[in-house]
């Protein structure tokens, strides 16, 4: 069966996630980690994709991306794939595959979800048990969007740039913002949304955008389709 072509739209952001095939490790030191960022930070910067968050775990990582066109995300994700697999598989003398199939994304609602999938993203390591606060981790936006580091990898949004008029009231409102946690079913929703790639919104975002694809968005209605009798 064809696969489905992902739904790209430039100029939306995409909650982005790729995973280690069987689970298993995509990382396994700091040469890796740095690799990996390295690879993010040239094949986004050459094809013009803002990266508006992102985490790298172990054994997946997770990004939210602004694309300028259909095929930008795509072609960064594609080459940063291939290049990094091939180090990968050089340096830790093994051979096959190392992602979980292709990248999975999904099209965010900036207006409503845009803050929510950033925490969503810098809270992944609190989740995952590997650290006790965002704050603790060194492989994520966090530290760039409070204002502790300079990360050359994130290009803040335009709503994270909403949330004061100086850097400071910036940092400080999203860390205010994410010491105040996710609820659960937010969590469950974001994460079931991009690994089904269904579009995270309103109603009257999901309606707007459907007018823009032939791709089905608006959520389908329960039960057998309705035929019309003999």
């Amino acid at each position: 069966m064809a696969r489905h072509p992902r739904l790209a739209l430039p100029g939306y952001p995409h909650h982005v996630i790729q995973r280690g095939n069987n689970r298993q490790p995509i990382v396994l030191d700091e040469a890796d980690r740095k690799m990996l960022y390295s690879l993010w930070l040239e094949e986004s910067q050459r094809h013009k994709v803002a990266v508006n968050a992102y985490v790298l775990l172990d054994n997946h990582f997770h990004m939210l991306l602004t694309p300028p066109s259909d095929e930008a995300m795509s072609l960064m994700m594609q080459s940063v794939g291939r290049s990094y697999v091939r180090y990968f598989n050089n340096r830790h003398s093994r051979s096959g595959t190392l992602w979980e199939g292709r990248y999975k994304s999904s099209v965010i609602d900036s207006e409503a979800y845009l803050l929510t999938c950033m925490a969503y993203i810098d809270l992944n390591p609190v989740r995952a048990g590997v650290a006790e606060s965002a704050e603790d981790f060194n492989w994520s936006s966090y530290k760039h969007l409070i204002g502790q580091k300079i990360d050359k990898l994130v290009t803040p949004h335009a709503h994270y740039w909403g949330l004061g008029n100086t850097p400071f009231s910036r940092e400080a409102a999203y860390a205010e913002f994410v010491a105040g946690g996710l609820s659960a079913s937010i969590e469950k929703d974001l994460t079931e949304s991009v690994l089904k790639s269904r579009v995270v919104g309103r109603p009257e975002f999901l309606k707007s955008l459907q007018k823009t694809t032939q791709r089905p968005i608006l959520p389908k209605k329960a039960g057998r389709p309705f035929k019309k009798p003999l």
